[in-house]
């Protein structure tokens, strides 16, 4: 069912609450606008809209938190530009508007491998945290791709991960760990990474190393690696 522009921004209006805007700034989401809509109630109305990616521009450029964050949901991939992907990621103000955006629609380009290694690079920290969410979606969601894919990624995890600012040193974190869980190659070369991190003598770096260590070195993510490759083996 699709719905005008201005029918939409009316419906998101309607639902505005400004205690949960306060919950939220808490948790580091801001924004020029921000109406305090949750996640499922966004979903909900992308159902309803299905793909518009249209809609999707005029959602996005209203500005508006939720709006937005609608947009990444409604948008059609196969009309996704680099053009618009460089566009959106100069207008990321906050975390979850970056994580969204690279989940719903940025993983699912042809170009997020490239724009995964081009944004690690960039200064800005949305725009770098992208850059490692991209990594760790991919992880998650490229199922066909192969490893040396994901090899680049290492190198940018290894230079960024003294970036002290939270939102990016979470999302280098975040990129290390998916990849590491990935099948046990990856593991194996995550793990030797996370070593290399614990051994420098930034806070940073060592945090990130640590905390991945832990995680894939667990019994539980090492079980599920060995039964993925048993399963893999007997098909």
């Amino acid at each position: 069912m699709s719905m005008p522009f201005t029918q939409i921004m009316q419906e998101l209006e309607s639902l505005a609450n400004p205690e949960a805007v306060k919950g939220m700034a808490r948790f580091g989401i801001q924004g020029a606008r921000v109406l305090g809509i949750s996640i499922p109630e966004l979903r909900r109305m992308a159902r309803q809209v299905g793909n518009h990616h249209t809609l999707a521009l005029e959602l996005w450029g209203s500005g508006v938190h939720e709006a937005r964050l609608l947009a990444t949901m409604i948008a059609d991939v196969r009309q996704l530009t680099e053009t618009q992907m460089e566009n959106w990621v100069n207008d990321f103000d906050s975390w979850d508007l970056c994580d969204q955006c690279c989940g719903n629609l940025f993983v699912r380009s042809p170009l997020a491998f490239s724009k995964a290694l081009e944004w690690a690079d960039r200064r800005e920290e949305f725009v770098r945290r992208a850059g490692f969410a991209l990594m760790a979606y991919l992880a998650v969601h490229a199922k066909k791709a192969p490893d040396d894919d994901f090899a680049p990624f290492f190198p940018k995890i290894e230079q960024y991960a003294a970036d002290n600012r939270n939102f990016v040193k979470k999302a280098v974190n975040w990129a290390l760990r998916q990849i590491g869980k990935r099948n046990p190659h990856l593991n194996q070369q995550a793990v030797k990474l996370s070593l290399r991190l614990v051994s420098t003598e930034n806070k940073t770096a060592l945090w990130v190393g640590k905390d991945a260590y832990r995680e894939l070195t667990s019994v539980a993510v090492q079980n599920r690696l060995a039964k993925r490759q048993n399963q893999e083996t007997l098909t």
